[in-house]
């Protein structure tokens, strides 16, 4: 976020430009065991608790003017507050794992638009300061290598992924490494990169 809103006050789908400064990159990490255990009643909370990953540069939204796409159809139509001009960005996400590029996920293709995701978490009245990140979720296409979860990827650890040095992954082990990197279109047939987010699995303290 690069602009306060004021408490009390709902942000519309029309105020991103308005409020948004820049786009990172998110590794938004999960311990799937521990989630599977708390989420009833719960919901996720130690198993998401523990880490997130940010990368180090902020690509501001005005740099994505040219990689603006129609964001897909919704149906059935959304509550009159979330109705929006449907505009996603075309962002190409790689996600590598021990050096193996195992997913691509489409951001162009995430059914809530940044737009709706800002006016639906400010609905309540709830204030967003400059500084604020709020993240879009898990990215994931249709199909298996644009998955963004390696619970997706794995099939809950029933089929194995096999990396590019010949070892074989169901879930995460100590000294595995995940870096994300991506790209949009810009101006003039030029490329924006994102920089990279890389996070690296270290053993237990105890």
């Amino acid at each position: 976020m690069g602009a306060p809103s004021a408490l009390g006050t709902p942000l519309s789908t029309a105020d991103l430009a308005s409020h948004v400064f820049g786009v990172v990159l998110v590794n938004d990490w999960s311990a799937r065991d521990i989630q599977a255990w708390e989420y009833q009643p719960l919901g996720p909370f130690l198993g998401k608790s523990f880490a997130t990953s940010v990368s180090a540069w902020v690509v501001p939204l005005d740099a994505l003017a040219a990689a603006e796409v129609a964001a897909p159809e919704q149906a059935p139509p959304v509550l009159p507050y979330l109705e929006d001009k449907r505009i996603g960005y075309d962002i190409s996400i790689e996600v590598v794992w021990n050096g193996t590029v195992v997913s691509r996920p489409p951001f162009a293709d995430l059914y809530w638009t940044p737009a709706q995701q800002l006016a639906h978490l400010t609905a309540n009245g709830a204030s967003v300061r400059a500084g604020d990140l709020y993240a879009s979720g898990t990215v994931s296409g249709p199909n298996r290598d644009q998955v963004g979860s390696f619970i997706e990827l794995t099939w809950g650890g029933a089929e194995p992924v096999t990396l590019a040095d010949g070892r074989v992954r169901t879930f995460l082990e100590d000294g595995d490494t995940v870096t994300l990197t991506a790209t949009a279109p810009g101006p003039d047939g030029a490329v924006i990169g994102f920089g990279e987010v890389v996070g690296r699995i270290m053993p237990s303290h105890g």
